[in-house]
């Protein structure tokens, strides 16, 4: 797979991946979706289940050039790579946006999510009774999750484990946003934000030549449940990666009904009118590290035909024009390489 990849090819991945982690950073976005619109889903998911023992027994060995070319790593690199770029460059720019622009910013989510379900389901010809059933069991599932409570901040470092395994669903299945996950389990902040904060400081500090980090017991603790966190999702990244990499090979079209469902019910995360709700105690706005209040929920609401909710229709058909583009232009691709 990846001895065939053009330079421009490597770059469009890198670009993809850098889509893929701001969709990620995005309450309520599928950085899985970006991989399936996009058409790489598969080989991401293949490439992932290439992590296993005898990936392992090749790196242990030295054999660093069989282990990287077993695992697909040309294309796994310049995927993470992108992501990379993106945590410290698009999803910021996203942060601004959503801050100053939040109900256009979710229009266009909104038409990117309808683009998404189009794109998917256009070509699924594999309607019957138990396909259907998926189709609905999906739906349900990722409706209610846009409806739950969140649950309280926990730094337990087994739960912040299980966060870790669970953030990823995200990457790995398309209509399940990994962030939107978080907030649900109450961790959000803590792991996106406060634990991220205190690495870049440390970071910061190292390169300057101060270590005076190592006597601050609150900055260990950050960078210990960053650590879990980190190794919590490399588990669920590689343990979702094989048993979707099963379920797509022998019961494929129920698998791609179930992700139709998923990213139907996501429509519930991302309508575009809504009221953010933010974390009180005791009347008063409770802020994160960065000094920035903290969310707790949304209230979703139908809106009144002004001319604000004009523009977001139009942004919502902004949306679903760049998935037809993407989709348009891998067309093209196809067609070239073919």
């Amino acid at each position: 797979m990846q001895s065939t990849r053009t330079l421009k090819d490597r770059i469009f991945l890198a670009l993809k991946g850098l889509g893929m982690g701001a969709a990620n950073k995005v309450p309520g976005v599928s950085g899985g979706v970006v991989a399936f619109v996009a058409g790489f889903y598969e080989e991401f998911i293949y490439s992932l289940q290439k992590v296993n023992i005898k990936a392992f027994k090749l790196l242990f060995n030295g054999r660093f050039k069989s282990f990287y070319n077993y695992i697909n790593g040309r294309f796994l690199s310049l995927l993470f790579l992108g992501m990379v770029i993106s945590y410290f460059s698009v999803s910021k720019i996203l942060d601004y946006l959503i801050t100053h622009y939040q109900l256009y910013v979710w229009s266009v989510f909104f038409g990117m999510i309808i683009g998404s379900i189009y794109y998917i389901s256009k070509d699924f010809k594999d309607w019957k009774p138990t396909t259907y059933i998926a189709l609905t069991i999906g739906v349900a599932i990722g409706l209610s999750i846009s409806f739950l409570d969140p649950a309280t901040q926990n730094d337990n470092l087994l739960f912040v484990f299980f966060c870790g395994i669970i953030s990823v669903s995200g990457m790995t299945l398309p209509g399940f946003s990994g962030s939107f996950i978080l907030i649900l389990l109450g961790n959000y902040v803590l792991l996106l934000v406060d634990s991220v904060n205190a690495l870049y400081d440390t970071v910061t500090e190292i390169i300057t030549g101060d270590f005076s980090f190592t006597s601050n017991l609150e900055r260990i603790r950050m960078l210990k449940v960053l650590a879990v966190f980190t190794l919590g999702s490399i588990v669920g990244l590689v343990t979702f990666s094989h048993a979707l990499n099963y379920i797509l090979k022998h019961y494929k079209s129920v698998t791609i009904a179930s992700i139709i469902g998923f990213i139907v019910g996501s429509l519930g995360v991302v309508w575009p009118f809504k009221e953010t709700i933010y974390k009180t105690n005791n009347n008063t706005f409770v802020l994160d590290s960065r000094g920035e209040k903290i969310i707790e929920n949304y209230k979703r609401y139908l809106p009144e035909l002004t001319p604000e909710t004009y523009y977001a229709i139009a942004f919502t058909i902004i949306g679903i024009a760049i998935v037809l583009a993407l989709e348009f232009y891998g067309q093209k691709t196809r067609q070239a390489n073919a």
